[in-house]
């Protein structure tokens, strides 16, 4: 498996997580909404090494989706789900105000990851 091949497998694995942990009788809302964000994250970083581009370390969907932009301007086409799905990387993390996000937000995730990864996938092709 290329490098590339190697981070969309991981992203696809974060999302199927996702999807299999909202068939669970628990309410795992919380940590759905952070292998979404998992999977915009590996996904993006997928693309930067299809382009062979060095990683850098961070977990920041914006700033890895500017990296990105500077590439293929048409990546600003995944921009509002990126933003939507970046701060899931710690809220709900930590037992600090709200414990979890509302099922509304659990779908939109979901599908925000599919969107980017779908995308993704596309442009690496």
């Amino acid at each position: 498996m290329l490098p590339h091949e190697e981070w969309l497998y991981k992203a696809n694995n974060d999302l199927e997580s996702a999807k299999y942990l909202l068939t669970s009788e628990k309410k795992l809302y919380d940590i759905i909404v952070y292998h979404c964000q998992q999977s915009a994250e590996k996904a993006l970083k997928g693309f930067l090494a299809f382009q062979r581009q060095g990683l850098m370390k961070t977990h920041d969907l914006k700033t890895l989706l500017d990296e990105c932009k500077d590439i293929a301007p048409k990546f600003n086409n995944i921009f509002d789900d990126c933003i939507f799905l970046n701060p899931f990387v710690t809220l709900y993390r930590y037992p600090e105000g709200d414990l979890a996000p509302s099922i509304e937000e659990v779908a939109k995730a979901i599908k925000a990851a599919e969107t980017i990864l779908s995308f993704v996938t596309e442009n690496t092709n």
